[in-house]
């Protein structure tokens, strides 16, 4: 597995946001979304297996774990990672950016579906059946660039129930879009979804890895 970094922290956003977290971040990704904030982990990283892996995990003694990148199902051992995450009582969380097929995941991994909205330029993308595997205990999140990506999302958001079966996340896109507006656009509609902030560029600069 391309392992670009592992470090911990508290978890930056989603339903999990402000609980210290193991990150797990792994090189490589195989789409260009315009407001990405981790371009330095497209490429390097060094390669390691699962046991090692979750040995680095396990030495750190936080049970919430969160696999991402990149495009962390990229990874072809992805789910034998999580599978042993899991079998060590860790919860183990992923981010994917909802172009890759979810069902290779072992039952009991939280699932944060990245949907791209047509300003991240990848919506074109999106692995639709995706959304139908979708639990209670999963989330969708859609990051906005504007209104119009806000409009999209949400006539996704109600034509697939989803405030009904996951947690649904509306970020917006930073530096792009003001929270208070996308507030705003939420309290209006009277969507059930919640504001996801990413909160560790509140806390340090916004460009600081490793946090």
């Amino acid at each position: 597995m391309k392992l670009y970094e592992i470090y911990t922290s508290v978890q930056g956003e989603t339903q999990f946001a402000g609980r210290p977290c193991t990150l797990v971040r792994f090189a490589g990704c195989d789409l260009r979304c315009g407001y990405c904030d981790t371009e330095y982990a497209f490429t390097g990283g060094q390669e390691l297996g699962p046991s090692a892996i979750v040995a680095d995990v396990e030495a750190r003694g936080v049970p919430l774990v969160l696999l991402t990148g990149g495009e962390p199902l990229l990874q072809k051992d992805l789910p034998e990672l999580a599978r042993q995450l899991l079998d060590r009582g860790f919860e183990v969380m992923i981010e994917t950016g909802g172009h890759r097929d979810t069902s290779v995941l072992p039952a009991g991994v939280v699932v944060i579906l990245d949907v791209k909205t047509p300003g991240s330029g990848e919506a074109a993308k999106n692995h639709w059946p995706n959304l139908d595997r979708v639990a209670a205990h999963d989330a969708v999140k859609f990051v906005i660039c504007s209104e119009d990506d806000y409009v999209w999302s949400r006539a996704i958001i109600q034509e697939r129930k989803l405030e009904e079966r996951c947690q649904v996340l509306l970020s917006p896109s930073f530096g792009q879009v003001e929270p208070k507006k996308l507030v705003e656009w939420m309290l209006r509609d009277r969507l059930r979804a919640r504001l996801n902030l990413q909160i560790h560029k509140y806390i340090w600069p916004a460009d600081q890895r490793g946090v």
